[in-house]
């Protein structure tokens, strides 16, 4: 009886298993647009705090509206694909670098994200934007940054030593920044840094001497492998030294 019992949840297993896989990889309707930039690549000015950041994914960006989460969805990456006939199967792949609300949409790509989607060919991807909002399926994939370790940009408004802010660059994988952390010697544990908006996090009361900080990514923490030096400086990119998957 034992012996049939067990035989009957391994095989509930074995069924369930590849059907959950499945869910995964399944994509969610929806609808995208476009918006105009110089030199195609997104803005500046979007609402995570990347700055110029886009250009060094190559302008696959995108701004989003409830993938936003009130900034703990930048910095996520989407395949998003058109089902017009002038739609490649494959469409884009973009990561989210500001918020935006279109006409029942989920996505406004930059434009060199929308022609992505379209086939190879000037007069497919003329009649893609001439549609202006199309039906599109997406799905989260990893952000994937081959050989490229997680910096740490501190904001061009930070002050040393009363004022810092920061935001985490070339985040792999799936999972979200949820929260970052410094280490305050003389309250002897970690203190929370406030999200100001998107994906920066800042402190008006940074700790002096070399700056030790940990980022909750997903449901891990993860920690620089050393600290920062003392005397940061606004503007100044600094190697966390680790990767993440």
């Amino acid at each position: 009886m034992k012996s049939a019992m067990n035989h009957s949840c391994l095989l509930c297993i074995l069924v369930l298993l590849p059907a959950l896989c499945h869910c995964q990889d399944l994509f969610t309707p929806s609808r995208a647009t476009y918006y105009g930039s110089p030199y195609c690549y997104g803005t500046p000015t979007g609402a995570c705090g990347y700055g110029e950041y886009g250009r060094t994914i190559d302008g696959y960006v995108t701004g989003v509206s409830r993938l936003y989460r009130n900034g703990s969805g930048c910095g996520a990456c989407y395949q998003v694909r058109c089902t017009e006939p002038q739609c490649t199967g494959e469409g884009a792949y973009v990561m989210v670098t500001d918020y935006g609300e279109g006409d029942r949409t989920d996505f406004i790509l930059s434009t060199r994200s929308y022609a992505k989607m379209a086939k190879p060919d000037d007069y497919q991807t003329k009649q893609l934007f001439a549609y202006g909002v199309v039906e599109v399926e997406f799905r989260r994939v990893p952000c994937r940054y081959p050989g490229q370790n997680l910096l740490v940009s501190v904001n061009e408004h930070s002050r040393n030593p009363s004022y810092l802010a920061i935001i985490l660059l070339y985040v792999a994988g799936t999972n979200d920044v949820t929260a970052a952390e410094y280490w305050q010697d003389d309250y002897q544990g970690w203190k929370r840094m406030r999200r100001v908006y998107g994906a920066m996090f800042d402190t008006q009361t940074p700790p002096r001497g070399e700056l030790y900080l940990r980022f909750q990514v997903g449901g891990s923490w993860v920690y620089p492998k050393r600290a920062f030096p003392a005397d940061w400086k606004a503007g100044a990119v600094y190697d966390s030294q680790v990767q993440l998957n």
